[in-house]
């Protein structure tokens, strides 16, 4: 088995054309020289359609009445077939695709010859009998090179078309090693940018937990915990009370119960947030019970309508708070806490360790996105790498079978320089 020829991805224009160059050379001349013999016989047809426009204008000049209709039908046929042949463009280009082209249009053209003669024939006979025989020969000549130069295309010159689609696949796998080559570098770019964001991720969190475990910070983040278990505390001890409120409210509303304005207002701050309602209070909650004796008179005299169930746990919330001073030791405990966190959190070292810790999270949080959107760039930038790969080799395979075929050698593309 003989040795397959290796040859350059960007020399195989060159090697293919030496390779075929006793099979392409005689093609392309021989097409050159039917192309001037087009060119010959669409003159010849041209110059004996001016013959009956001439001699048909000649005949219409006499005026004569048993001439003149028939002098002007071939003077309208011969005029119809000059432009129908002048938009014939022969050219000497003998790509395949240029000769394919003129070969469509001249049997187009001829179509339409055809098509006129027998149009016009019954409507000039039996005037210009030598003028319509000498432009049927020019005709029938013109017929037989267009039909001569369609076999010349189909039987032999699909060899040009063969090499010519060879150059046309050169430069398509060309292209596609450049879009993968690209594709590549935005991938290794995408990697690098990647790593590069592992690492500022890392850094900040690692900055985090260092100031996160500040005592400063410590201590805060121990208040905030506490201050949630004593609001969840209050809120359960006055969890049956939010209705009877939002009730006693709508009936101060409409009159019905009169109820200060500071104490609504003390009402929605409890069923706001009540810890911070109760810290604020003072010692006693004077507030807060002058507001459940006033619920509790309306709960006596049937104006506050709740079911029997949530009646008797509300009335025993409210006995709670204004007979066993059920919140007092929570008030306290809201009051020195919330005090202590005021406290804290005016000191300047809590302050910077907020602003740093927020400005950190914050940057976190963007970091975590860049990262996530150059992980899906990574993703979607491999699978287009897989495709070019897989249309790489296509576009190879396909080209080596060309080149092989036409050079009668077996050829093997390389792809790198």
């Amino acid at each position: 088995m003989s040795r397959a020829s290796q040859v350059q991805l960007l020399e195989l224009k060159e090697w293919l054309n030496r390779e075929t160059a006793s099979l392409v050379g005689p093609l392309k001349a021989k097409a050159s020289n039917m192309l001037k013999e087009i060119e010959e016989r669409v003159d010849d047809t041209i110059e004996g359609s001016q013959k009956i426009l001439e001699n048909s204008q000649n005949e219409m000049n006499k005026s004569n009445p048993k001439t003149h209709r028939f002098a002007r039908n071939a003077n309208k046929f011969a005029q119809s077939l000059i432009d129908t042949l002048g938009a014939v463009s022969v050219s000497d280009n003998v790509q395949y695709e240029a000769v394919q082209a003129l070969c469509e249009q001249l049997e187009k053209t001829c179509a339409n010859v055809d098509q006129l003669r027998r149009s016009a024939y019954p409507y000039i006979s039996p005037y210009f009998i030598f003028d319509r025989r000498r432009l049927d020969v020019f005709v029938k000549r013109l017929f037989d090179i267009t039909k001569e130069f369609r076999d010349f295309l189909t039987e032999k010159y699909a060899d040009i078309k063969a090499i010519d689609d060879v150059s046309l696949q050169v430069d398509k796998l060309v292209q596609v090693l450049n879009e993968a080559k690209q594709n590549e570098e935005s991938l290794r770019n995408a990697e690098e940018k990647m790593q590069t964001l592992e690492n500022e991720i890392a850094e900040t969190k690692s900055k985090l937990l260092q100031v996160q475990t500040r005592a400063e910070l410590g201590e805060l983040v121990k208040l905030d915990q506490r201050i949630e278990e004593l609001r969840a505390q209050v809120k359960h001890n006055l969890r049956y009370l939010q209705k009877p409120f939002h009730k006693l409210q709508s009936l101060a509303r409409y009159s019905e119960v009169a109820v200060p304005p500071h104490e609504l207002s003390k009402m929605d701050e409890y069923l706001a947030d009540p810890l911070t309602a109760l810290a604020i209070e003072d010692n006693g909650c004077s507030t807060l019970r002058s507001i459940l004796r006033k619920l509790d008179s309306a709960i006596d005299q049937g104006k506050v309508k709740l079911k029997s169930r949530r009646l008797r746990k509300a009335q025993d919330q409210i006995n709670a708070v204004l007979n066993n001073d059920s919140l007092g030791h929570l008030q306290k405990n809201a009051q020195e806490t919330l005090a202590y966190r005021k406290q804290l959190l005016s000191s300047e070292t809590v302050n910077t360790l907020q602003d740093e810790l927020s400005g950190l999270q914050k940057r976190l949080k963007t970091l975590q996105k860049q990262y996530e959107f150059e992980a899906s760039r990574i993703k979607a930038l491999k699978s287009d790498q897989t495709k070019l790969q897989e249309k790489t080799e296509h576009l190879k395979k396909e080209l080596e079978e060309s080149a092989s075929e036409l050079s009668r050698k077996s050829v093997q593309i390389v792809l790198s320089s």
